[in-house]
């Protein structure tokens, strides 16, 4: 990466966060870096810039990505921070966009008590009767799990090495993976792994009878599916402790987000079981990240590979940092997860326009689109329709998009983006922040701008809106 030695970084909300991250004191950070430490002290109050030497030498010292920390675009927590402020509660404000970037940069805590308290409010609208005198406000505990995920970038190195580490004590891969663990699971503790009929099952995928010490899965489960399950049992047995750990470190308070995330975390380590990260990291590498091959190679599904892809971030063999999601046809959210940013509505929808939504359409096609947000920032999206297990007739089996995006910047890396050469698309965060004029696919008005109603005009775009102006006195 090329740095511009003659820009000053003020970036102290970023740089206090990442010594807080790491554990650090400003005086262990000050000798790192090979500075004193009042001069740290001034540049996390932004009283001194952090010049490019110290950019290099914090990627020197902690493995990083300098662009994470140079970066003058918008990241995920100004996006949440602009989007809560398009709420019509403080359209009279009318808050500049770069008094929130202050906010975001120099104050980040402040930022995220704001997030949280609309958050909050968002519930209370959602459930009027849920709040009373003397009553606690409503907790979602999924989005605790989300944000814990987040924070967390999805990367847990532990649980990975012992996945690792699993993974090549067995000594197999797919069908010869699951023999393995199912061998592991009755030698080691005693549990029979059983592939029951799917009326036995009464609808459900898995079950563990701890009586008969049985791990029971439904026929319906494919292969990559019951070796996951597998996997997942061997980590709430093996590696409990692991699991408690990391619980404990994303400081979940709620009982129910708590269990919700062990079982994120479960889930975690039996992806990396499945595809071990040095040889799942070094074939995806090899291939581009080709999520079919990659499919193939370790006898995995789509959704599988696709979540994998957003954990690949070990210091010193780093993936390319994607952000995926999965909706329904609906357009629900229903996961999220990141190691690279993207700048997807977290009160909303997504956009019309992001062809995400054409994959139900297409079905085994591997849809791919170069996107352009409002503010200018590149993106590569991956997207492909993906279903859940199959249901006894005549209930469907649940139907998904799942939709990988990485920084345009990243795209090189990608053998999807050798073929795709056609102008980006102009989407937006979604209907109610986006102020592009002319979407004829606009499902509600910006909520920043005030709407133009004239009886004598039907125009071929919904909702016409005074449009916001920039410095220069033009339209934007």
């Amino acid at each position: 990466m090329t740095i511009d030695t003659s820009r000053k970084l003020f970036i102290g909300g970023k740089l206090r966060r990442l010594r807080l991250e790491l554990g650090l004191s400003q005086t262990k950070m000050a000798e790192d870096l090979g500075i004193s430490p009042s001069y740290a002290n001034l540049m996390e109050r932004n009283q001194r810039p952090v010049s490019a030497q110290i950019l290099i030498r914090l990627a020197e010292a902690y493995d990083l990505d300098i662009a994470a920390l140079a970066s003058s675009e918008v990241d995920r927590s100004l996006a949440e921070v602009t989007e809560l402020m398009a709420d019509p509660l403080f359209r009279d404000l009318a808050v500049p966009a770069q008094e929130l970037r202050d906010l975001v940069e120099t104050c980040p805590s402040v930022a995220d008590a704001l997030r949280r308290l609309y958050q909050t409010f968002q519930q209370t609208q959602r459930q009027p009767g849920a709040v009373a005198v003397g009553n606690a406000l409503p907790f979602d505990p999924v989005d605790a799990v989300r944000s814990a995920i987040e924070t967390a970038k999805n990367y847990f190195p532990a649980l990975d090495e012992a996945a690792e580490a699993l993974a090549e004590d067995c000594g197999e891969t797919g069908a010869g993976l699951l023999a393995a663990l199912s061998a592991r699971l009755q030698s080691r503790h005693g549990i029979r792994l059983r592939i029951l009929p799917a009326d036995v099952m009464a609808g459900t995928l898995r079950r563990f009878d701890r009586h008969r010490r049985q791990l029971q899965i439904s026929e319906l489960v494919a292969g990559p599916g019951r070796v996951f399950q597998a996997a997942f049992q061997l980590a709430t047995i093996e590696h409990a402790a692991l699991l408690d750990a990391a619980v404990e470190e994303a400081a979940l308070t709620d009982p129910t987000a708590r269990r919700m995330f062990r079982i994120v975390l479960a889930n975690a380590f039996a992806g990396a079981v499945m595809m071990p990260y040095g040889r799942f990291f070094a074939a995806a590498e090899a291939c581009r990240y080709d999520i079919e091959l990659l499919a193939r190679r370790f006898e995995a599904s789509l959704e599988q590979v696709s979540h994998r892809l957003t954990s690949l971030q070990r210091p010193g063999a780093r993936g390319v940092p994607f952000f995926m999601i999965r909706v329904d046809d609906a357009g629900n959210v229903s996961k999220r997860h990141a190691s690279g940013r993207f700048h997807l509505s977290r009160y909303g929808g997504t956009c019309p326009l992001w062809n995400l939504h054409e994959t139900f359409h297409s079905p085994g096609a591997i849809l791919t689109q170069r996107l352009e947000m409002p503010d200018g920032s590149a993106f590569f999206s991956i997207a492909a329709a993906v279903r859940g297990a199959p249901q006894p007739f005549p209930r469907r089996a649940a139907r998904f998009a799942i939709g990988l995006v990485c920084e345009m910047k990243y795209a090189q890396r990608l053998v999807y983006a050798d073929a795709t050469g056609e102008a980006p698309a102009r989407i937006g965060t979604n209907c109610r922040l986006c102020e592009r004029a002319d979407c004829p696919q606009r499902a509600e008005p910006p909520q920043a701008r005030p709407l133009i109603i004239d009886e004598t005009l039907r125009g071929a775009v919904p909702f016409p809106f005074v449009p916001s102006r920039g410095r220069d006195g033009k339209e934007g």
